[in-house]
């Protein structure tokens, strides 16, 4: 079976919350999932690196702070270092999620940040292929799928004084379960052609 690893650091529960979507797109997809955080990952020789090895791609997920990824998640990203120099992750697929308290938030920075660590570890980038966004015409702001126009990966939106029960709003758990599930159709389409 396909196996899909999510690794993700949430500071308050609101990434944590985009993550379980994104694994239930995983497992619509057909993949088996598996949630790791980011803090478990902070060291090279310590954690469930393992389950990233045999994992046929890897979705990369932090909230925005000050304009790019969480420094925990950077933590993680510096101890994959190992596992860049022998490039064991080469050819894997990978994607990412962020999520910030404004509708832009420099959310771009930070899935720019997390393609850029997926290159370095000569990895795949899918991204989620939700195309809508809003219309002002027809369309609700706050049912729209993509509503702020995150081409990249998926950027969703929490207000720093919401709760993750409140935030991020179905339309944008619904573009994160449509990036898992596009993500393990993609991975079993390229582990069948390996």
């Amino acid at each position: 079976m396909t196996k899909v690893a999510i690794v993700y650091h949430s500071g308050y529960g609101h990434t944590a919350k985009l993550a379980e979507a994104i694994a239930e797109g995983v497992t619509r997809g057909g993949a088996e999932v598996s949630l790791l955080k980011a803090d478990d990952l902070t060291k090279p020789d310590e954690g469930p690196w393992d389950v990233l090895q045999e994992a046929d791609a890897i979705i990369f997920g932090s909230p925005t702070y000050m304009g790019t990824a969480t420094a925990v998640f950077q933590q993680f990203a510096e101890a994959s270092s190992k596992i860049w120099f022998n490039q064991l992750w080469k050819d894997k697929l990978a994607a990412g999620f962020t999520i910030s308290a404004s509708a832009s938030g420099d959310k771009a920075e930070t899935l720019s940040r997390l393609a850029t660590l997926a290159s370095q570890h000569s990895m795949l980038w899918i991204t989620p292929a939700v195309a809508k966004g809003y219309h002002a015409k027809g369309d609700d702001y706050d049912s729209a799928e993509n509503r702020n126009g995150f081409y990249l990966g998926v950027g969703a939106f929490a207000p720093s004084d919401s709760a993750p029960e409140e935030f991020p709003h179905e339309p944008e758990l619904e573009t994160g379960r449509k990036l898992g599930e596009r993500v393990a159709k993609a991975a079993t389409r390229w582990m069948k052609g390996a």
